[in-house]
């Protein structure tokens, strides 16, 4: 039994939100995506290497990862001004356990600290556990980017593990910390009172 739609269905053109749109990457969101992963501060919260992503490295995650059939990836827009901010997607979709996992980048300095993330990844997870009738999202991020543990706990993220020292920043050790989301948890989270 596969439990995710037929791939057509799941790739919506967008997803619109109270602050955000999400829209599906278009050929010129290439010029962004070289700007945030090249960008150190971007690579260390997203990258077990030091160094950023090189112009060939972020051309070719671009063109097979978020434009390929593989990833399901959207473009996260300021929905007043409709200014490219980040990235989110869908990775690993397996239909026969119901299960993906989450990336987000805000890759504009800027927008962060501002709910756009939070915002994106709520109508994600919408979007999992409604249109792709997902069971379970899972994702890993490292212990040091506490803003983003806040953000994936406000939208129902459990931490359910952790690799420790698997990271070295700062002049130390930090932990990789692994979060998922449960359908019948996200549910309850949407009754009221």
């Amino acid at each position: 039994m596969t439990l995710v739609p037929e791939r057509q269905a799941w790739r919506p053109e967008a997803i619109v939100g109270d602050r955000v749109v999400l829209r599906r990457h278009r050929g010129e969101n290439l010029k962004a995506f070289m700007r945030w992963y090249s960008d150190p501060e971007v690579a260390r919260l997203t990258r077990y290497q030091i160094e950023p992503l090189t112009t060939d490295e972020i051309q070719r995650v671009f063109h097979s990862r978020i434009m390929g059939a593989d990833f399901l990836a959207m473009a996260i827009y300021i929905r007043d001004t409709d200014r490219l901010i980040g990235t989110c997607a869908f990775s690993q979709l397996d239909g026969d356990n119901g299960s993906a996992l989450y990336h987000i980048t805000i890759g504009e300095h800027d927008a962060w600290g501002h709910g756009y993330g939070s915002e994106a990844t709520a109508l994600m997870i919408a979007h999992a556990f409604t249109q792709l009738t997902l069971h379970r999202v899972a994702l890993t991020v490292f212990e040091f980017n506490a803003r983003a543990i806040r953000a994936y706990e406000k939208c129902g993220f459990k931490v359910e593990g952790r690799a420790r020292d698997a990271i070295f920043r700062d002049g130390r050790f930090w932990a990789e910390i692994h979060m998922s989301i449960l359908a019948e948890e996200w549910e309850a989270r949407q009754k009221p009172g």
